[in-house]
């Protein structure tokens, strides 16, 4: 009978994981897997701001140069200022966030392809990052939903009956540790 030698801890560090020694990938989810949902806020929030910002200088000149002339209220520009600054308002605070992220995400695609594409393939060459970026980030939104700490979590918990902590200290994770199952996942 041959003696087989056991890699040591270290060997199996360097050959296929690089999690460091004694962390593994289940560890790994488990600490990570709460924080899923909350970042997943806070990307909303952020996004949200700052598309915001978009949609209120088209409509009331806020950062936009003195001599800009506010674009009439039911133009294309004015209409995308509503749906910037008012769909931007609700992805904020989580109200509604997957109709109004596709819709968003829709308005992008089509912004990016009216006024950017026609400068060119590239976007760093129209223009159209922003855009590009936006489209894409709605649609993921659209997908995934507003997060923990949205008002689309919080009435679907209200709505479920199962309400233990709220939404700041549940959070509803769409990878569950295993100790704690849970069946509202988004």
């Amino acid at each position: 009978m041959g003696s087989q030698e056991v890699p040591k801890e270290s060997d199996r560090h360097r050959k296929g994981s690089l999690l460091s020694p004694g962390i593994h990938k289940a560890d790994l989810e488990r600490i990570c897997s709460p924080w899923s949902q909350r970042l997943l806020s806070v990307l909303r929030i952020v996004t949200a701001f700052l598309f915001m910002e978009h949609g209120a200088s088209k409509l009331f000149g806020f950062l936009a140069s003195p001599q800009t002339p506010l674009p009439p209220l039911f133009s294309l520009i004015g209409i995308a200022g509503i749906l910037e600054f008012f769909g931007g308002l609700a992805v904020l605070i989580g109200l509604f966030t997957r109709p109004v992220a596709f819709i968003l995400s829709g308005q992008m695609a089509v912004a990016y392809f009216m006024v950017h594409a026609p400068g060119g393939f590239w976007p760093l060459k129209n223009k159209g990052e922003l855009a590009a970026l936006y489209a894409f980030l709605f649609l993921y939104l659209a997908k995934v939903g507003g997060g923990a700490w949205s008002l689309d979590h919080v009435w679907r918990r209200g709505r479920s009956g199962h309400n233990s902590g709220g939404p700041l200290l549940n959070h509803g994770s769409a990878a569950p540790c295993p100790e704690q199952p849970r069946s509202d996942r988004q």
